[in-house]
């Protein structure tokens, strides 16, 4: 029986699926620690959206074009990572990759593009999602928009557990970025070379990355 790719795209949407996204926070936690307050919120994450989450989409794409011609994936890997300078931030993007890569080695068993990364050095959760977006025959401005709205869910969910909030208000916030989500598909769903990954920084997140890795006080891993 073939699966909708819509449908797949909203498993990989659900806040619920089990691949430790619960346990994140978007470096939220740290800049709540740091003084950012609720009405700031929005604009850190539209601020991720435009850096950070740009480089993850921007990889999961060029990731899904290399393994659909069945090339090596290395060097987006290696993209990736020059353009991820906190160690932190990449330790923990490996660390959501090995859980993601588990569920879908389960749904797609013995897939191609799937096994590819599996028989690789530890991927990337962008690179990870680049094969499952294969193995559910999912576009790339799909695959983008799920890595563009997952940041989002995720930081108004840390924030819910972090300030007080009504959750209607963290729910409008995740709503208002859905056009920064849409543009970022749009930007990103061409690149087909790992040299055109984006290389947007935002050394604040890294610091802030960095300081919460090796806190002994913390509600979220990352």
């Amino acid at each position: 029986m073939t699966v909708s790719p819509e449908l797949v795209m909203m498993l990989l949407a659900d806040a619920r699926l089990p691949v430790a996204g619960h346990t994140q926070s978007g470096s939220l936690e740290p800049a709540v620690r740091d003084g950012l307050g609720a009405a700031h919120v929005p604009v850190y994450l539209r601020a991720r959206l435009r850096s950070v989450t740009r480089v993850e989409a921007g990889t999961a794409v060029v990731a899904r074009h290399l393994l659909l011609l069945d090339l090596p994936v290395a060097p987006v890997e290696a993209a990736w990572a020059a353009r991820t300078p906190s160690a932190a931030m990449r330790r923990t993007s490996r660390a959501q990759a090995q859980a993601l890569l588990r569920l879908a080695v389960r749904l797609w068993p013995e897939h191609p593009a799937v096994e590819t990364v599996r028989a690789g050095p530890a991927p990337s959760r962008a690179v990870v999602l680049g094969a499952v977006a294969v193995a559910a025959d999912l576009g790339a401005a799909s695959l983008a928009r799920v890595v563009g709205y997952d940041d989002a869910q995720t930081i108004a969910s840390a924030a819910l557990k972090l300030l007080p909030l009504d959750p209607a208000t963290a729910t409008g916030w995740v709503h208002d970025a859905l056009v920064e989500v849409d543009r970022l598909a749009d930007d990103l769903a061409a690149l087909t070379c790992p040299s055109a990954v984006p290389a947007g920084a935002m050394p604040q997140v890294e610091v802030w990355a960095e300081t919460h890795a090796v806190s002994s006080r913390r509600l979220f891993s990352a």
